[in-house]
């Protein structure tokens, strides 16, 4: 059975949003992780470039194994050994803190991605089965700088944040976050209290901490173009290294 898809220009363009040079960077980051395989047993039917590409595919279009297997010409059991053993390898490398931390301002949000695992997600405000997932992004180039493993969706974002160890890679850096991450050291709006609305001074500063803080709904906007988080059918860490690989991919997209 011959497959459809190879890793050339048009597939890749097509089918992730890369250009062939990203997608290039990509599979040296695979390689470099040791991708290529354990060196011992079967080899892989597929080369290292298409083993890339299609989980890049998978991620990015959340087709069944089933709808994969043709289209690389393999069976579905091979696709399903191939996303377990080259997604964690996607990964993002998360961004050590800068040296001028001081100058940089990061900003983080939680986001609900539905999930099958019942034993990763809970049912959530979006009335569906969900994971609550943490991301950091630098506000200056919209590059994701770290994620959090998933928690379940019930779980409040300021518990999320305290409980993801994120705030470990922000030391010395100024982080923005919504009313929802309160006392959490973390800069959020000012807040209204019974009787006393909110002075002009501070109506202004929360104006320009929206105007700012939007820059992360809109890179996990982005993000979720990648439609496994929409509908994420994996178990167990499969959400994680998703979410790692989104960002991964999302980052070299940006990227000249």
């Amino acid at each position: 059975m011959a497959g459809v898809l190879r890793a050339e220009r048009v597939w890749v363009e097509t089918f992730t949003g890369l250009r062939l040079d990203q997608f290039g960077r990509l599979l040296r980051a695979v390689r470099e992780r040791g991708g290529k395989g354990c060196g011992w047993g079967r080899p892989w039917r597929l080369p290292l470039p298409e083993r890339v590409l299609l989980v890049a595919v998978y991620y990015r279009t959340n087709l069944t194994m089933r709808q994969l297997a043709p289209l690389f010409g393999i069976s579905s059991a091979t696709v399903c050994r191939v996303i377990q053993r080259l997604g964690p390898l996607l990964a993002l490398e998360p961004v050590r803190t800068p040296q001028q931390a001081a100058d940089r301002l990061w900003i983080v949000d939680g986001t609900l991605v539905p999930v099958r695992d019942r034993t990763v997600g809970t049912s959530s405000r979006n009335y569906r089965f969900s994971a609550n997932v943490q991301v950091i992004v630098d506000a200056d180039t919209r590059l994701v700088i770290a994620t959090a493993r998933p928690v379940p969706g019930t779980t409040a974002d300021a518990n999320a944040w305290r409980e993801s160890g994120l705030a470990e890679h922000c030391q010395g850096v100024t982080v923005l976050g919504d009313g929802a991450y309160i006392n959490t050291g973390l800069i959020v709006p000012h807040r209204k209290r019974p009787g006393r609305p909110l002075l002009k001074g501070e109506e202004e500063d929360n104006a320009a901490h929206r105007k700012v803080r939007a820059r992360v709904e809109h890179v996990i906007g982005r993000m979720k173009n990648h439609k496994i988080l929409r509908d994420c059918r994996q178990h167990g860490n499969g959400l994680h290294h998703a979410v790692q690989a989104v960002a991964h991919m999302h980052n070299l997209a940006l990227t000249a």
